[in-house]
């Protein structure tokens, strides 16, 4: 049946990723870019899990928050970027209605634990700044991992109801969906039918998510900063100098997501690839940033970093040797 046959008898099974295609005929130019970035992100925020599970000074809240943060980077990019690069050099485009769902519950479920995750790291910095005699009685080990599994159950019980609201809609307008990972709106532009309810249950839940999750991170920075006024003021820089990369981290993160939002929003006077774009910039420049934002500001990674690089030089110093 052609792609682009009306039926509403029938609701297509499969789809076409056609990610950015104005440019179809050079996507395969895409191929390197793209392959750079994903390894990056594998690579710099691996290094920086890897140092901070064995660092012994690497072992408190933050560190492994933003650790937690860096997996989750890794865990949101395989999600859809093999396929995506595999999709560039190959005709292997096509992803089944089931894989599409999957892959969405996915891609929902991480980035809003990622949301969870940086509210998370703002309650470690109120706790150490704000309450420091009762910090470590409060941030044990096993408190966070009480938090880290409820913000976990909070983005499953959150995202879970849209996937499946979008598994029980008829898709039998084009089965080529033109973004090059599944999305709820990119996948529902595809179906008969009304979806306003699936769209507004989508749009309050994002709402929801953005203004309750922004709005506390918002409060815990503005209490910190007060706060941080009346400590000395080698302890304000250091707890200022740790915040403020969070809160870059922060920034980024939402920038990316009210960036990508308002694009959709735009869609009738935006190109496709425009809105492509946004969506790489959204899920891959956070990931893509982090690590050096924490590698070049966080003094303790950044050392940690540094025994590393003399380590390995040591032992290549020590093959030469040999030879």
């Amino acid at each position: 049946m052609d792609i682009f046959t009306v039926n509403p008898n029938m609701s297509h099974s499969s789809f076409l990723l056609s990610g950015f295609s104005g440019i179809t005929a050079h996507r395969g130019l895409l191929f390197i870019p793209f392959l750079l970035i994903y390894i990056h992100i594998m690579v710099s925020n691996g290094i920086i899990v890897y140092r901070i599970s064995l660092d012994t000074t690497l072992q408190s809240p933050m560190y492994l928050l933003i650790g937690l943060l860096f997996l989750v980077n890794v865990a949101c990019t395989t999600t859809f970027m093999p396929k995506f690069l595999l999709g560039l050099v190959s005709d292997l485009n096509q992803i089944t209605l089931s894989g599409c769902l999957v892959q969405m519950w996915f891609i929902y479920v991480i980035v809003t634990f990622e949301s969870t995750v940086i509210l998370l790291m703002a309650l470690d910095r109120y706790v150490a700044i704000c309450k420091p005699l009762r910090y470590h009685d409060i941030m044990t080990n096993r408190f966070l991992s009480l938090l880290t599994w409820t913000s976990l159950a909070r983005s499953v019980v959150l995202m879970t109801p849209i996937v499946y609201l979008d598994s029980r809609v008829k898709f039998c307008k084009s089965n080529v969906i033109l973004n090059f990972v599944c999305e709820n709106m990119g996948l529902l532009k595809l179906a008969c039918g009304d979806i306003s309810r699936i769209q507004a249950i989508g749009l309050i839940v994002r709402m929801a998510i953005t203004v309750v999750d922004g709005s506390l991170l918002l409060i815990s920075y503005l209490t910190i900063l007060h706060t941080a006024m009346f400590i000395l003021k080698q302890s304000r820089n250091k707890a200022l100098n740790t915040c403020s990369s969070h809160i870059l981290v922060a920034l980024t993160i939402y920038a990316s997501s009210i960036l990508s939002a308002l694009i959709y929003r735009l869609e009738t006077s935006v190109s496709v690839d425009i809105q492509n774009l946004t969506s790489a910039i959204y899920f891959l420049f956070p990931a893509t940033i982090n690590p050096i934002i924490y590698g070049v500001r966080v003094k303790e990674i950044r050392l940690s970093l540094k025994k590393m690089r003399e380590i390995i030089s040591s032992f290549r110093k020590v093959g030469r040797c040999d030879n």
